[in-house]
């Protein structure tokens, strides 16, 4: 097992193992356990009661944090007429079209953190499936990235929006800020994240719908939060 370091060690002993916490004291106690020498990202782990491997099941959307992620967002716009140049006056920092997709798959070109698209530009980026799909950055129109306006789509990625969807094991991760914000933006960018998550409750989910919530650091501990009171 590995040896855990003094700071992370002392952090654990701030935390109780067995208790449930509510959000705004888990929150404080995750900026208290915050000791890294970078501003540390926050994120929340929300284990839902449903089966991701059912269509029927499955749980995904974007939510615009009202406090931002703390994160300069990279965007990549695939468009194509007007919406170039309203993408571009946005403040998108890749424009075009297949000469992008050709750098991704040539040159295996990462150097954005959201990729948005025109409806008339899927046919382009419909072959990228493979290579973005795995990252988490396809494009779909669930999370508004696949949209006629690509403008306001660009603003939101900017001002802090992310998605939120189930992976295999029906768990949620998502960034809700860095742990300079303070408990209490932290906690206003949770409530909003949370609020999405649950107004997308599938009809076909059955019993307690949040099995479990934790909030964590980069590189801190994890705190429980009681996920009864949460819905």
């Amino acid at each position: 097992m590995a040896k855990m370091g003094k700071k992370y060690s002392d952090s654990v002993k701030l935390i109780e193992k067995s208790r449930l916490y509510d959000p705004a004291e888990a929150l404080a106690l995750v900026c208290q356990t915050s000791k890294a020498k970078f501003d540390e990202t926050v994120e929340v782990h929300v284990r839902l009661g449903v089966d991701s491997r059912h269509a029927d099941q499955q749980v995904r959307g974007a939510v615009v944090l009202p406090n931002g992620t703390g994160k300069t967002v990279r965007t990549l716009v695939f468009a194509k007429g007007d919406n170039v140049q309203a993408a571009i006056d946005a403040g998108a920092d890749y424009v075009g079209g297949a000469e992008y997709a050709e750098k991704i798959q040539k040159e295996n070109w990462f150097e954005f953190d959201v990729v948005i698209a025109s409806p008339d530009m899927m046919g382009v980026i419909g072959r990228l499936g493979k290579v973005l799909g795995p990252k988490g950055l396809m494009p779909s129109p669930k999370a508004g990235t696949v949209t006629p306006d690509v403008a306001r789509a660009v603003r939101e990625a900017k001002a802090g929006k992310i998605e939120y969807r189930l992976d295999k094991t029906n768990i949620i991760h998502c960034p809700i800020g860095k742990a300079s914000f303070g408990a209490e933006k932290l906690q206003e960018n949770f409530d909003t994240l949370l609020g999405a998550i649950i107004k997308a409750k599938p009809a076909a989910a059955k019993g307690q719908y949040i099995k479990s919530c934790v909030v964590a650091s980069t590189m801190g501990p994890g705190v429980k939060i009681n996920g009864a009171k949460l819905g």
